[in-house]
């Protein structure tokens, strides 16, 4: 199976890298040389255009940074739509709208390709080691075709429903993490500024109900103060702005994503739109005058 990749980012970059050590012919592109000469070091064929990416590939895939980018690389002016055989298979990984996913879907259909939306879960680190969980939106039969490609990068890859399923569930997942960061956030500021020792605080409760995955790999960078960004600020903030349209678009109150839009929105501002997401604290230290210390206590 040829594979053409279009984006060679935080994610996208470990992403392709698993899709070659499994044995598929790979051509991928991102407008980064160094992204695209990594990928060409570890086995693929460098492109130097969506387009060349996609010509003769049965399976592309998109890892890019928001739905209008994803439209123009599809659909623009020097669009892969025009240049994708008859019944390949478009698999858009980024994080979108399930609108944006449905028009990419329709809109592809009008040329005989087939489309799956399958954002991921997991960030850089399982990026990194393969083990992302994949939620797939589309007709079954294609995802069966193209499964072997996504079981490279993932632990699990789950078919959802139908277009557009794959994105919603992508944003249920954002609501989850990202509200888990802040509720983190709050009490860990708490905790800290009432003299607890974190760590000790951390190993008290994480076997309990309020353990979890958000805890038990956002504890350790704030004990660390790394907010070296694996989950980028200002692309959450995309993916709850996001959220919170889908909410209102089919009458779903979103008050819980919404303060942490708008804490997301304060951090910006702040300079901090490149941190990641758990440097979400940092709103909190600020309101409450007080710095969480690096190792907890």
């Amino acid at each position: 199976m040829k594979v053409g990749f279009v984006g060679l980012g935080i994610m996208g970059r470990p992403m392709v890298l698993h899709i070659i050590e499994a044995g598929f012919e790979v051509k991928a592109f991102d407008l980064n040389e160094e992204a695209r000469k990594a990928a060409k070091n570890a086995g693929a064929v460098e492109a130097v255009s969506p387009k060349e990416a996609a010509e003769g590939s049965d399976v592309v895939i998109t890892m890019l940074p928001n739905a209008a980018i994803v439209r123009d690389v599809l659909f623009g002016q020097n669009g892969i739509a025009g240049v994708l055989k008859p019944n390949a298979i478009v698999i858009d990984m980024s994080s979108v709208s399930p609108s944006d996913s449905i028009y990419c879907a329709d809109q592809l259909k009008e040329v005989n390709v087939r489309f799956i939306d399958a954002p991921v879960s997991g960030g850089e680190p399982k990026a990194i080691d393969g083990t992302l969980a994949i939620m797939a939106g589309g007709e079954e039969s294609a995802l069966h075709e193209a499964l072997p490609v996504l079981q490279s990068m993932a632990a699990d890859v789950t078919h959802v429903g139908g277009h557009g399923s794959g994105s919603t569930v992508k944003l249920a997942n954002q609501i989850l993490v990202n509200v888990t960061i802040a509720a983190m956030s709050e009490a860990v500021v708490l905790a800290s500024k009432s003299g607890v020792n974190i760590e000790k605080m951390y190993e008290a409760i994480r076997g309990g109900l309020a353990g979890s995955t958000v805890l038990d790999a956002k504890i350790p960078l704030i004990l660390e103060r790394n907010f070296q960004a694996g989950g980028r600020i200002d692309i959450n903030m995309k993916d709850l702005t996001n959220v919170v349209k889908a909410g209102h678009d089919i009458g779903v109150p979103m008050p819980l994503t919404t303060d942490v839009l708008e804490m997301f929105h304060a951090l910006k501002t702040d300079g901090k739109a490149a941190d990641d997401h758990v440097g979400l604290i940092q709103y909190y230290e600020k309101l409450a005058n007080f710095e969480v210390p690096q190792g907890g206590k």
